[in-house]
């Protein structure tokens, strides 16, 4: 049975007066004063809630199939619903790797009777994630993937890079890479810089991942695949992604917040939640990044939600498991940035919707005839992420503790409630 959801008052961003809009058959039918004259099983008054697209997250570990004690699709998107994502794309490190039709079906197969949210699976773009043999990508499209990925994984060397970039560009895929010269990074866990040479960890230079982003520009130059470069942490990255662009090359970059948030002093205290890849680089760094999601450079901001249990991450920092989980804080996160004017509104709102949305081909916008995913809003509510109120599985939060501002009170996905807060 379908249901007539009616949101009554609601505000846009940078907007004074409330808006109405009527979902029906998951579209939004109609908005502005029709709306409210329209009868409806469900009416939300959402007077002092901010109305906003649903967020789309190009990186999200869902970990299913895989160990089951650090999350599942139900657990995690319920978590990313939470956040107010309504799209997010499946990480293709699961276990088995996503690298056949069979495992892509399984995810979706359990997505729809499980998931709150829309789930869009990311294939593996070789064998195993092992960078040597190239997957079946056109089997893998034809199951569902809608982008190919190795994770963070290398691949062996440039010869198969070109040759996955061939095989994409030929039929018209995109590739997500996040750029890595494993040989420079061998391993490392730890920017290459001060804290890690006084607190004597194991370093990873820039140019480990500069040296791949300048190869994976070149070679995506020369075949015309369509490239996306995903996490980047380094300011010569983001300069590099620009001057690519002025060339035409069909580039787009995301960056994960935690990159945007937290420098390599967060390891000062060898706190293992700060184990990351690609590793938190200086405050040079973090203010190039910033700049390029306020530019544009960088189209999107990502989760890289990797949800882990307690023992993945209480060992020595060099052992632990690296990876934060992310979902549900991740737009108070960006709220902060703003807050404190490293980030305008506009730019945080661009990077989490329209600017990731246009990367898969996927439209984020609300507007009469759109598919009706969004979300409503307390900014001005405060918060605290700690492990009893978390809903994703993994509870190694970077902001644990803090007073996040900003609460989702509805998230709705394709016109059905995905998240309420009880």
């Amino acid at each position: 049975m379908t249901t007539t959801l009616r949101i009554d008052n609601a505000r846009l961003p940078g907007e004074a007066g409330g808006i109405h809009l009527l979902v029906r058959d998951g579209l939004i039918q109609s908005m502005g004063g029709e709306a409210i004259h329209d009868p409806a099983d469900v009416v939300i008054d959402a007077s002092g809630l901010t109305l906003l697209p649903g967020f789309v997250d190009l990186c999200c570990n869902l970990r299913e199939p895989g160990n089951g004690q650090k999350g599942n699709i139900a657990s995690e998107t319920r978590a990313a619903a939470r956040g107010g994502f309504t799209t997010v794309c499946a990480s293709p490190d699961t276990s088995p790797v996503n690298d056949s039709g069979a495992v892509t079906n399984l995810i979706r197969d359990v997505a729809r009777t499980k998931s709150a949210v829309r789930v869009l699976p990311i294939g593996a773009a070789t064998r195993g994630l092992g960078g040597e043999l190239l997957s079946d990508m056109v089997g893998l499209t034809s199951a569902g993937c809608v982008a190919f990925s190795n994770g963070n994984h290398a691949m062996t060397n440039a010869r198969i890079l070109r040759r996955c970039m061939a095989y994409a560009r030929t039929f018209d895929l995109t590739l997500m890479l996040q750029p890595v010269n494993q040989a420079l990074a061998a391993d490392g866990y730890a920017h290459d810089g001060r804290v890690a040479a006084q607190l004597g960890l194991l370093g990873v230079p820039e140019v480990a991942e500069t040296a791949a982003v300048m190869e994976m520009l070149l070679l995506a130059e020369e075949t015309g695949v369509r490239l996306h470069l995903g996490q980047l942490s380094c300011a010569r990255s983001v300069e590099m992604v620009a001057e690519a662009r002025s060339r035409s090359v069909s580039v787009t970059a995301d960056v994960a917040m935690h990159q945007l948030v937290f420098t390599e002093e967060a390891l000062s205290g060898f706190d293992s939640r700060y184990h990351v890849v690609p590793p938190l680089r200086t405050e040079a760094d973090r203010k190039a990044l910033l700049q390029g999601v306020e530019d544009g450079v960088i189209d999107a901001i990502v989760s890289q939600h990797q949800p882990h249990d307690t023992a993945a991450k209480q060992a020595p920092l060099g052992i632990t498991e690296p990876g934060l989980s992310t979902v549900e804080s991740l737009f108070s996160m960006g709220l902060a940035l703003v807050e404190k004017g490293e980030l305008t509104m506009n730019a945080l709102l661009r990077a989490l919707t329209e600017g990731p949305a246009a990367v898969i081909g996927w439209n984020a916008g609300i507007e009469q005839g759109a598919k009706a995913s969004f979300s409503l809003w307390d900014l001005d509510s405060r918060w605290q992420a700690t492990p009893s109120v978390l809903l994703s599985r993994g509870h190694h939060v970077p902001v644990s503790g803090q007073d996040l501002k900003g609460v989702a009170l509805w998230t709705v996905c394709e016109g059905q409630v995905a998240y309420r807060l009880e």
